[in-house]
């Protein structure tokens, strides 16, 4: 049974990022700055941004060679190493806690899997780029056992089927959030661990059958971070490491059938947990005799399937040029929505992180809640500044916002004017804006409402 008494449970389940109360402006005046931003950025991108600037899709940013001493571990292997090391330790601690703890939020597992990787992938791939690659415990795993066969884990018995592309990943990362946001026992222990042990199973059968090609493409949190990676100064290029902007980086990301559902899974869980929160949508479930469970998982797939279909509509409504079908369209743009989910997952869970993530260190010390202090984090205070300085933290919320959508018109004007015709590469990208408009001014309106 679930600790009533614990304080990780609330925060857990309400993710504790405060609401309306905690802004210092209001409401319309925060969309109508949000939305003008965005249209003064649209404006000069169109004045002064006439040619792409960036790869196209898919290709290798020249950059400039990283540091020395970056490239010499990379080549030696030494942070593969470190990596690979640090994350099976972390995957066995978990698997141990998960399994010899008690059955409690105070457990450290919660912690870990909802807070520690699932909000940490965004920090840490922004800052190392596409982490989650070089620590998965999934591919350590595929390794040792192609080790342990004589097999290279890179190949499997069968090509990966391109048709499939990254639709995988995203029916895991919809299952994922599922877990988290709607599931009634997702503070239970024996639910969440069974969901985890199913995606363990699920990626060594793939890694085996496809190789490396099946983690890059279904494994969701390998997806997810490798997306949020492209905003990093960290890429990659003719084998080498090379630092350049994160606008270029993001351009050379893969595309493949099936991203488009990624990003649409990612920006409307996210606009869903928000909206789970807010005062309006509790009254409703509490004064409908509609199963509320039921209610709340049509909800969840009205938000990924409405992010999708409304950002997938304004990418066809665009002009087209002769070699790029308009069905095409929402898998090359798709790369333009990672900045609104990066500027939304800052703005609704920067205080959750901080706050539940040390507290996770802190339990983290005592696995299993013997009054032990194995690490030395029990006593370990939590990382509250953030929660008592109000008005800095609603400017974040607000900025991160903002910010995410300048940058995300940016990414899609420049892939614009390598797709569209001339006399479309304006006046086409109307829709596209049209539907970035509409998620600043609802972005805005879930968060001041939760």
């Amino acid at each position: 049974m679930i600790s009533p008494v614990s304080p990780l449970v609330g925060d857990l389940q309400a993710h504790g990022i405060g609401g309306q109360q905690d802004l210092p402006i209001s409401l319309g005046l925060a969309v109508s700055g949000a939305v003008a931003a965005l249209v003064v950025s649209f404006t000069v991108l169109a004045a002064a941004w006439r040619k792409p600037r960036y790869a196209a899709a898919g290709d290798e940013a020249p950059g400039r060679p990283a540091p020395a001493w970056v490239q010499s571990l990379v080549d030696r292997g030494v942070l593969l190493v470190v990596g690979r090391v640090f994350g099976m330790v972390l995957f066995l601690f978990t698997v141990v806690v998960s399994v010899a703890g008690e059955d409690t939020v105070i457990n450290p597992f919660f912690g870990i899997v909802y807070v520690w990787l699932w909000v940490g992938i965004v920090p840490m791939s922004l800052l190392l780029g596409p982490f989650w690659r070089t620590i998965s415990p999934v591919r350590t795993i595929n390794a040792l056992f192609a080790r342990l066969s004589g097999s290279d884990p890179r190949e499997g018995l069968y090509r990966y089927p391109a048709r499939l592309g990254y639709w995988p990943a995203a029916f895991g990362l919809l299952a994922f959030v599922w877990l988290e946001l709607v599931f009634p026992s997702s503070t239970e222990l024996s639910p969440v661990r069974l969901w985890f042990a199913v995606y363990v199973a699920v990626m060594l059968v793939g890694g085996a059958l496809f190789g490396h090609a099946f983690f890059e493409h279904a494994d969701p949190f390998e997806v997810y971070s490798t997306l949020v990676g492209k905003l990093s100064v960290w890429g990659r290029h003719e084998d080498r490491v090379v630092v350049l902007s994160p606008l270029a980086n993001l351009a050379t990301t893969r595309v493949a059938p099936g991203l488009v559902g990624v990003v649409g899974v990612l920006f409307g869980s996210t606009g869903f947990d928000s909206f789970g929160e807010s005062p309006t949508w509790v009254k409703f479930l509490q004064g409908t005799e509609v199963s509320g469970y039921l209610l709340t998982n049509l909800a969840l797939l009205a938000f990924c399937a409405g992010a999708t279909a409304i950002f997938a509509l304004g990418c066809v409504l665009t002009g087209v040029g002769p070699d790029t079908p308009r069905r095409a369209l929402p898998d090359l743009l798709a790369h333009s929505i990672v900045p609104i989910i990066v500027g939304y997952v800052v703005a609704h869970y920067l205080s959750y992180f901080l706050e539940v993530g040390s507290r996770t260190l802190a339990y983290a010390s005592d696995p299993f809640s013997t009054g032990a202090n194995y690490f030395g984090t029990a006593d370990l205070p939590d990382l509250v500044w953030l929660s008592y300085h109000p008005t800095l933290l609603a400017t974040i919320k607000v900025g991160a916002v903002v910010a995410g959508h300048v940058v995300a018109a940016t990414a899609a004007h420049d892939r614009a004017l390598q797709l569209l015709p001339r006399r479309h590469q304006l006046t086409g990208q109307i829709p596209l804006l049209i539907a970035m408009v509409g998620f600043t001014s609802g972005g805005l309106l879930l968060l001041f409402s939760s």
